[in-house]
């Protein structure tokens, strides 16, 4: 014959109820603990990619950045002894045509120069007409439109702007006014006709 057996007093139940609450508890706090290092992984994994992203990004920029300054040409140019104006070399960019447009109440055609040259000849007599009726001694600037060809990395570009001409002329005995050229100025980036005849407005000698 077998002994039942006895029913569990009710503290033991009542630890034995608290003690599986305990356990319970733990579980959770275990699963969310493991959760929460799963999540800070993850954002650690996602902020190490966007920063490396945005490295990248910030250096593509630069890179594209510098590879655009270094493939343009700045129009520049250096007065000679004779008057001539010609265009600074750039190591960078081997220069092609020069192609120079006055204003056409000046009446000079359109000239185009292989050798990156502008040709003090090519207006001086136009540019004296102009003057002429005023003082021997004056300075001015004559508006030009500029276009340039030039090689980057075995590409041709080309590149534009309205520039002064900064001139002065001086009286001499005997030989009449002599035209000084002083050097070549950036008017604007603005390289149209519109623009041309507009600074010529402003700029042509009144008499």
């Amino acid at each position: 014959m077998s002994i039942p057996p006895k029913p569990d007093a009710p503290a033991t139940r009542a630890e034995k109820a608290e003690a599986a609450a305990i356990r319970r508890r733990w579980v959770s706090l275990a699963e969310v603990v493991s959760v929460a290092g799963v999540a800070i992984a993850a954002l650690g994994l996602w902020l190490t990619w966007s920063d490396r992203r945005s490295e990248q990004t910030e250096k593509q920029a630069q890179s594209i950045t510098q590879n655009r300054v270094a493939a343009r040409y700045a129009i520049k140019a250096s007065a000679v002894r004779n008057g001539d104006l010609v265009l600074d070399k750039d190591e960078r960019h081997p220069l092609g045509d020069l192609t120079v447009t006055f204003p056409a109440a000046l009446g000079v055609g359109e000239q185009i120069s292989p050798t990156q040259t502008i040709s003090r000849s090519w207006y001086e007599r136009a540019l004296l007409k102009a003057t002429d009726g005023g003082a021997d001694s004056e300075t001015g600037k004559l508006p030009v439109l500029l276009t340039v060809q030039y090689w980057n990395d075995d590409k041709l570009h080309t590149t534009s702007g309205l520039y002064d001409i900064v001139w002065q002329t001086k009286g001499r005995p005997l030989l009449g006014r002599e035209l000084k050229i002083e050097a070549l100025r950036l008017r604007s980036p603005l390289a149209t006709k519109a623009a041309l005849e507009k600074a010529w407005s402003v700029d042509q000698p009144v008499r």
